[in-house]
């Protein structure tokens, strides 16, 4: 069953973060989407996007909210994600430099670098050609994280001077850049497509 199948509910984290801008997406897509807060919001969905923001305090209020270990228990049970910048970084196996209380839902086998592109006024929009997209994608990236180290099973979608800025696992899928950022939603669409029911 697709994520287009009206019986697939999509859930975007909002403790911290440009979770609007995804709900957003999502709706121009026509997809039933809501915000998850709490474990409760949680059980009502069948995949979960974790979206940019400030990976750290991101890391604290999953911890605070008592949300981590019920979408860590998610995510081991198959449950698909999609993690834009700061999500990448909390669905990396390793964080190399993180906090050293920060914790991660090592949901794809990639060691990440949390920004590696520079600091906010090094930030930089492109054209980026994308593994599963016709045409380029058009890619925003703002204090974006780099991936470091690949898994064997880790597909690589997308690079930028042959360094991984988009990557899946499975039905785990990364960027190192904003999608939400763009109008345009083929890469919400190609993480759709890997969604099934899970409830």
């Amino acid at each position: 069953m697709s994520a287009s199948d009206s019986s697939v509910a999509i859930g975007v984290l909002a403790l911290q973060g440009a979770s609007g801008l995804h709900l957003d997406v999502l709706a121009r897509l026509g997809i039933r989407a809501r915000e998850v807060r709490t474990t409760g919001d949680l059980d009502l969905i069948d995949a979960l996007i974790i979206p940019g923001g400030e990976s750290t305090s991101m890391s604290k209020l999953l911890e605070t909210s008592g949300l981590f270990e019920a979408i860590d228990t998610r995510l081991g049970d198959g449950m698909a994600a999609l993690g834009t910048c700061a999500g990448m970084i909390l669905l990396a196996s390793r964080i190399i430099d993180g906090r050293p209380d920060q914790r991660g839902f090592a949901a794809i086998d990639i060691d990440v670098r949390r920004n590696a592109f520079g600091r906010q006024i090094d930030s930089f929009e492109m054209e980026l050609a994308l593994v599963g997209i016709d045409g380029p994608l058009h890619a925003v990236f703002i204090r974006a994280p780099l991936v470091e180290r690949l898994g064997p099973d880790v597909e690589v979608l997308a690079s930028v001077d042959g360094r991984a800025v988009c990557c899946r696992q499975g039905s785990v899928f990364v960027t190192s850049f904003h999608p939400e950022l763009s109008p345009d939603p083929r890469l919400h669409q190609l993480f759709l497509d890997a969604v099934q029911v899970t409830r």
